[in-house]
């Protein structure tokens, strides 16, 4: 595999379901090292598409198509279920918008980092441990905090957490569900910063689902925007975002923008 390789290849994918919230027909590649943002207004499809692509839901039709650490291609939604486990405990990782989704709050902070390292193989405590400190430090949590539950954190130190547990193993594509949702400006600036830097340090392929245009702008090299279930406007992120083509990309982006 080399870098001009897509590391996911999405063909014709749709979802339906009654009324709003499902996808029609996408399709698009996404290469290593790079952040696809899908932006819309609620109910437009996005978060649906983000679960397909994840493996969580599955569609009516099309394929996604993941290019492993040896090159090939495999169809995420043909393969097997202990196959597409593994692959999300060590080639993925999922961010949720509400921390409690993606933590484990019955136990400490390094136990939750240090689960995603025993399901890989990691038996020596203290190696473990030490791992889980350290990354404890790389998203900006005390160490001394390593044996505290995440119910005494708050919400932007839960979501830090939660990005270290699904970092530690060194995946290559993770998927971010509205990872500043519900966060106040100052704590979704610090999220933003620390997001930014582990990407470009780790080098992952990102998807991102955001209803925030500042966060895609951002985070995103190329921005998708998603209107009842279809994709109306692609491409590099600054080129939608300041000269939008389609009338509700317009829209979108004067009302969050000022004049």
């Amino acid at each position: 595999m080399t870098y001009s390789d897509p590391i996911l290849t999405v063909q014709a994918i749709s979802k339906r379901f009654m009324g709003r919230g499902g996808c029609v027909d996408v399709g698009f590649d996404l290469w290593p090292g790079e952040v696809l943002g899908i932006v819309g207004e609620s109910g437009s499809g996005k978060t649906t598409l983000l679960n397909c692509l994840s493996g969580r839901t599955t569609p009516d039709e099309g394929v996604v198509l993941y290019r492993g650490r040896d090159g090939e291609m495999a169809d995420l939604h043909a393969m097997s279920e202990p196959r597409r486990r593994l692959l999300m405990r060590t080639d993925w990782g999922i961010v949720h918008q509400n921390p409690r989704d993606g933590l484990r709050f019955g136990v400490s902070a390094g136990a939750n980092i240090g689960e995603r390292l025993m399901a890989v193989g990691a038996r020596h405590y203290g190696a473990i441990r030490g791992t889980a400190a350290d990354w404890l430090g790389r998203v900006e949590i005390d160490g001394l905090r390593i044996d505290d539950r995440p119910s005494t954190f708050s919400g932007g130190m839960q979501q830090r957490l939660q990005i270290a547990r699904n970092l530690v193993n060194g995946p290559r594509l993770v998927f971010m569900d509205e990872p500043t949702g519900g966060l106040d400006v100052s704590v979704q600036a610090r999220l933003l910063d620390l997001l930014r830097r582990l990407v470009r340090e780790m080098h992952l392929a990102c998807v991102i689902v955001t209803h925030d245009l500042g966060v895609a702008r951002l985070l995103a090299h190329r921005l998708m925007v998603m209107k009842e279930g279809r994709v109306i406007e692609s491409g590099l992120t600054d080129q939608v975002l300041d000269d939008p083509h389609h009338p509700y990309t317009q829209l979108l982006v004067s009302s969050v923008l000022p004049a």
